[in-house]
C-alpha cells in the first residue's frame, strides 16, 4: 500500500494555532457534505426502497464496527509506546479521519498526528500505527472475502487474495520493524524506538475482525431489506462489503474509494441483486458509513472535552 508522504512544515503550521485546525475540520465537512449533496436525488430514491429497521440497524452495525476499529488502532499505538485513553483515542482517530474526505490522501493522517501529538504521542508513533492499522485491516478484510465468496467473484479477484499472505508475513515484529522505518524515511519522520510485539498485533488483529464481522451485519441488514435470507446471505454481504472495501483502499487516488467501492460491491452482490438493487445497497452502505464517521467524530470530540494535553515526556513518565 502507497504510504502518503506528508509535506514539510505541515505539522507546524497545523500546530501554529486553533484557526488552522477549525478550517481544515470546516474543509472536510464541506467536502463531505458535498459528496452527499452530488448524489442526493439518487440517495432518497435508495433510502426510500429500504424499511426503517434495515436502517436503523445497519447504522448501528456500521457504528459498533467502527467501535472495534478504534480499540484495535489504540492497541497498536499502545504497542509503540503511547497508550492513550479510550475517549482521547476517539478523539484523535474520528476526528483526524475526517481528514479522508478531502482529496488527498495526507490530511487524514496529518490531522491525526497533530491531535495525538496534544496528548504525548509524537506523530512517528501515530504515523506508524495508523499505517499499522490500515495493513492489519486490509489482511482481515481479505481474508474474510476468501472465506465468504468463491467461484467467479474469488477468480476475479485473485490478485487481492494474494495479498493476505504477503500481509500475514507483514505483520511479523521483525518485518514490522524494517517495513515502518522505511516508510518513516519515506515520509520523512524520525525512526521508531519500538515496534508492537506479536501479541499486540495478534490483540489488534482480532478486535480489526471483529469489526470486519459487525461491518458484514450493516450489508446484511440492507441486502436483507431487498431481498429476505440468512446465515449464507450474512456471509455473501460480509464478503462483499470486505471485497469492495479492500479494493477502495487500493484506490488511493479517489477520496475515501469514492465511486470505487460501489462498483466493486454491485459486482459482489450479483448473485443475490440485480444491477438496481445493488446500486440502492451500495448508495446507502456509503451513507451509513459517513453519517458513522460524522457521529464519532462529534462523539470522540466531546468525550475528549476537558482531558488535560500532555507532553511526550509526561506521558513516557507515566507509562514508564
Amino acid at each position: 500500500m502507497p504510504v502518503p508522504r506528508l509535506p514539510n512544515g505541515l505539522p507546524n503550521r497545523l500546530r501554529s494555532g486553533p484557526l488552522p485546525r477549525v478550517l481544515l475540520a470546516l474543509a472536510a465537512l464541506a467536502f463531505l457534505a458535498y459528496g452527499l449533496a452530488r448524489n442526493g436525488t439518487e440517495t432518497w430514491a435508495a433510502l426510500e426502497r429500504l424499511s426503517w429497521w434495515s436502517l436503523g440497524v445497519s447504522f448501528l452495525a456500521v457504528l459498533v464496527g467502527l467501535a472495534f476499529m478504534l480499540v484495535a488502532w489504540r492497541d497498536i499505538l499502545a504497542g509503540l509506546g503511547s497508550p492513550l485513553p479510550l475517549r482521547v483515542a476517539a478523539r484523535v482517530l474520528f476526528v483526524g479521519q475526517l481528514g479522508k474526505y478531502i482529496p488527498g490522501a495526507v490530511w487524514a493522517f496529518a490531522a491525526m498526528m497533530e491531535l495525538a501529538r496534544d496528548h504525548g504521542a509524537p506523530p512517528k508513533r501515530t504515523f506508524g500505527a495508523t499505517a499499522l492499522g490500515l495493513v492489519t485491516s486490509l489482511g482481515c478484510a481479505l481474508a474474510l472475502t476468501a472465506a465468504t465468496l468463491s467461484g467467479q467473484i474469488a477468480r476475479e479477484a485473485w490478485w487481492l487474495l494474494a495479498l493476505v499472505p504477503l500481509i500475514l508475513v507483514g505483520l511479523h515484529p521483525r518485518v514490522l520493524a524494517w517495513g515502518l522505518g522505511l516508510a518513516l524515511r519515506v515520509a520523512r519522520r524520525d525512526p521508531l524506538d519500538r515496534v508492537p510485539s506479536g501479541a499486540d498485533m495478534t490483540r489488534a488483529a482480532a478486535w480489526t475482525m471483529a469489526g470486519w464481522l459487525v461491518y458484514g451485519v450493516h450489508l446484511w441488514a440492507l441486502v436483507g431489506g431487498l431481498r429476505p435470507g440468512g446465515v449464507s446471505l450474512y456471509a455473501i454481504a460480509a464478503g462483499a462489503y470486505a471485497l469492495a472495501w479492500s479494493t477502495g483502499i487500493l484506490t488511493v487516488v479517489v477520496p475515501a474509494g469514492i465511486g470505487v467501492r460501489e462498483g466493486a460491491m454491485v459486482v459482489a452482490l450479483a448473485p443475490l441483486l440485480d444491477t438496481p438493487s445493488a446500486l440502492v445497497v451500495a448508495v446507502v452502505s456509503r451513507v451509513m458509513f459517513t453519517l458513522a464517521d460524522v457521529t464519532w467524530a462529534g462523539l470522540g470530540f466531546l468525550l475528549a472535552r476537558g482531558v488535560r494535553a500532555e507532553a511526550p515526556d509526561d506521558l513516557s513518565a507515566r507509562t514508564r
